[in-house]
């Protein structure tokens, strides 16, 4: 019996949230008394392996193949799902991200086990594996627990657990891939990456705008009315008032799907139900009213800052910090004092 968690990598390096992962996963081992193993599947994959080890690691199971150079999910499940049926542990466990989601669930349906997602809560009862993860929206927590014997697959919410550096080792083997490129249908043929913007998904802090944001007082340019209006101004007010203050505070860009859908920023930006779920230390949401579909993707903020014109929007009442009034004079005048705060 042991507690295997996947470490997710890009181009030979760990993502963060992965030792997250890790520290969820050596509570679990600690309580079970069993060893923490790494998974650890792609490039540079060793490195990454001897990394894990400062992360709680006992163990870690590497496999560098070239068929594994970029994540397909056939060859990462069909290794997953083997080293599974060989060894039995416990528990696998991921962080919520898209190919962890992906990852766990293909392999989980392959040895017949349970999964568990989105948690953001662990606990032991013995053996049992009982955890606390959002429903509805975020608007009701629910308790589940692994049946007795078997695998139990369970995916973390990022951000919900803490990281653990021990400055260990772990002792590392290599295992043998589990298709070979033959047998692998899908090619990787590029990768597009946008440069100089903090991932919505990793970051502690996120300013989002909404549909308030076309309230700019700014006049549009001639010959520009209307709907257009209304775009160019929002546009206008998310790059002047909003980007200055993600700047000020290494924060990241976040929107409502209102302003998204109105096409004021682009969908990467967009957070809730059908956008991104996140889980800053702060959370500031600038002209959002709050609707339920948004407040299913940043409820679990740490602090939430609130300011809208309209006091009985709902985002005040989840809300710690509701500041009433127009985000194009507040905003502003924010960014002005953190600069003096921080020395910017």
């Amino acid at each position: 019996m042991s507690v295997f968690v996947w470490v997710e990598t890009f181009k030979g390096k760990a993502a963060a949230t992965s030792w997250e992962a890790l520290g969820a996963g050596r509570m679990l081992a600690d309580g079970l008394q069993t060893p923490l193993v790494a998974l650890v599947f792609g490039e540079n994959a060793n490195a990454v392996a001897q990394e894990a080890g400062q992360y709680g690691a006992n163990q870690a199971l590497v496999c560098d193949d070239a068929t594994l150079k970029e994540f397909r999910l056939e060859a990462y499940a069909a290794l997953l799902s083997k080293l599974v049926k060989e060894q039995a542990p416990k528990v696998v466990l991921a962080v919520s991200t898209s190919r962890g989601r992906e990852l766990l669930s293909a392999s989980a349906a392959d040895t017949d086990s349970g999964l568990l997602s989105e948690v953001t809560e662990l606990s032991l009862d013995g053996e049992t594996v009982k955890v606390v993860r959002p429903v509805y929206a975020g608007k009701l927590l629910s308790e589940a627990a692994s049946i007795a014997g078997g695998t139990t697959f369970i995916t973390i919410r990022g951000r919900a657990f803490k990281s653990n550096m021990s400055g260990g080792s772990a002792q590392v083997s290599s295992v043998a891939p589990a298709l070979s490129e033959d047998q692998i249908v899908s090619k990787v043929e590029s990768f597009e990456e946008e440069v100089g913007v903090v991932n919505l998904t990793d970051a502690a802090i996120i300013v989002s705008g909404g549909r308030g944001m076309a309230n700019n007082p700014k006049d549009a340019p001639a010959g520009v009315s209307g709907d257009a209006a209304a775009v160019w101004k929002a546009k206008d007010g998310f790059d002047t008032v909003l980007k200055p203050l993600t700047e000020v505070l290494g924060a990241a860009l976040g929107a409502s799907r209102a302003a998204v859908d109105a096409g004021y920023i682009p969908y990467a930006h967009q957070v809730g139900q059908t956008g991104k779920t996140v889980t800053p230390d702060l959370y500031i949401a600038c002209g959002i009213s709050g609707a339920i579909q948004h407040q299913a993707g940043m409820r679990g903020s740490k602090v939430i800052v609130a300011i809208n014109k309209d006091a009985e929007s709902p985002i005040f009442k989840m809300a710690r910090y509701g500041l009433v009034g127009d985000l194009y004079q507040i905003v502003p005048a924010l960014t002005a004092e953190f600069k003096k705060k921080l020395g910017k």
